[in-house]
């Protein structure tokens, strides 16, 4: 097999995806430092989705009902209280509820840390209130953050192991006409990659590099802001473990490796079902800034350097590939550092090493430099000073 890089196509546009504004965190630090309270926790929401209260009288009592993904949020602020509440599951005749009602206990544990999951009437929620007064921003992103990500992850995870129900069906937004094929072509053209390089990668005992190779095959996937469910529950899994130094390098790789073969060998009926567009209250990933971003590429520099002195250019090619990936799957990135990125990745695409690695250098000089070359993802963005 020729060595190139694997093929890269930017996803499809996902919907309504949240964008946290700063300008609201900075009014919500002020009015608590105010005593102002109320006004603190409505421009914390605001800061998390402008969206979310967009045409809401907030004068009286505030009821906000929202997905994140397959769960539902639930707001209420009233005069001196605010309240969240995710309706999460139901307990049925087939349900395990030793083995579940054992791991809720666990989860109200950890990872929990301020909501938790309680049972009534055959049902669990996810419960938090606290008085309007202790409503400090940060905790009230720390507690909807938590009910968000936890709520959306495990009601597909305990359907699936315990035989728990759906406390009621989700409201999502199937994908749309071509939409469908474009996403199972994207996906399949990873696995397909995937299953080249790892052969060649093999034959050629650069062991190594299995490590990187699973690493950007599932980041290209979980990046998509379709896919939910069962499969990005895994996927995050997998992705948390494949970046976890504290874990043997090798037992990394054989897990990575079993789980891509298992990603290779599901049928597109099980990889549809988990592939849809949803509603979001938080966005999952953190906010980025220029100074953010800016000092994470300049964590790369070392090891940039170092192959590029060595002109070790597959090395590099590899470790730029699966840093930009990684960088959109932590950060909610704007849209012209989004494309900057799609940009790059789609130009190397397909290439061998020694000319892929120019084009995605040249996006990665950018962003050390501050500044950022959009060619392709939006209309009338050029180069441009971040911020």
């Amino acid at each position: 097999m020729k060595n190139v890089l694997p093929r890269f196509q930017r996803p499809i546009q996902g919907i309504d995806e949240p964008r946290t504004e700063v300008s609201h965190w900075d009014k919500a630090m002020d009015a608590f430092e105010a005593n102002d309270f109320r006004t603190a926790l409505l421009e914390t929401i605001n800061y998390i989705n402008p969206e979310i209260l967009s045409g809401k009288d907030t004068n009286g009592t505030v009821d906000i009902v929202r997905g994140q993904g397959s769960a539902e949020i639930q707001v209420t602020i009233t005069e001196d209280k605010f309240l969240v509440k995710a309706p999460f599951l139901k307990i049925t005749g087939t349900t395990n509820k030793v083995a579940l009602y054992r791991k809720i206990a666990e989860v109200n544990f950890h990872p929990l840390t301020l909501a938790q999951i309680h049972l009534s009437n055959n049902e669990l929620w996810f419960d938090f209130e606290m008085p309007i007064s202790l409503c400090q921003p940060y905790k009230v992103y720390d507690v909807l953050r938590e009910i968000c990500v936890y709520a959306d992850d495990y009601d597909d995870e305990f359907v699936d192991k315990y035989k728990a129900d759906f406390y009621k069906e989700a409201n999502v937004q199937p994908l749309a006409g071509g939409e469908v094929d474009q996403a199972w072509q994207q996906i399949s053209n990873i696995l397909e990659d995937y299953k080249n390089l790892s052969a060649l990668f093999k034959e050629k005992r650069w062991d190594n590099f299995q490590w990187d190779i699973i690493v950007i095959s599932v980041l290209k996937i979980v990046n998509m802001p379709y896919v939910h469910g069962n499969l990005r529950t895994k996927l995050q899994e997998y992705t948390t473990n494949m970046f976890n130094g504290q874990i043997d390098f090798q037992y990394r790789i054989d897990k990575g490796t079993k789980f891509m073969q298992e990603l290779c060998e599901k049928p597109k009926e099980d990889f549809m079902s988990d592939i849809y567009h949803a509603d979001a209250f938080i966005s999952l990933k953190w906010r980025s800034s220029v100074q953010i971003l800016q000092d994470e590429v300049k964590n790369w520099e070392p090891t940039i350097t170092k192959y590029i002195k060595d002109n070790d250019n597959f090395s590099l090619s590899y470790f730029l590939q699966y840093n930009y990936l990684y960088m959109l799957y932590n950060f909610n990135v704007e849209e012209n550092h989004k494309n900057a990125i799609y940009d790059a990745l789609e130009a190397g695409s397909g290439l061998e090493p020694h000319d892929a690695v120019p084009k995605l250098l040249e996006t990665y000089n950018g962003f050390l430099l501050g500044k950022t070359t959009v060619s392709s993802g939006t209309k009338g963005l050029f180069s441009k000073l971040f911020g």
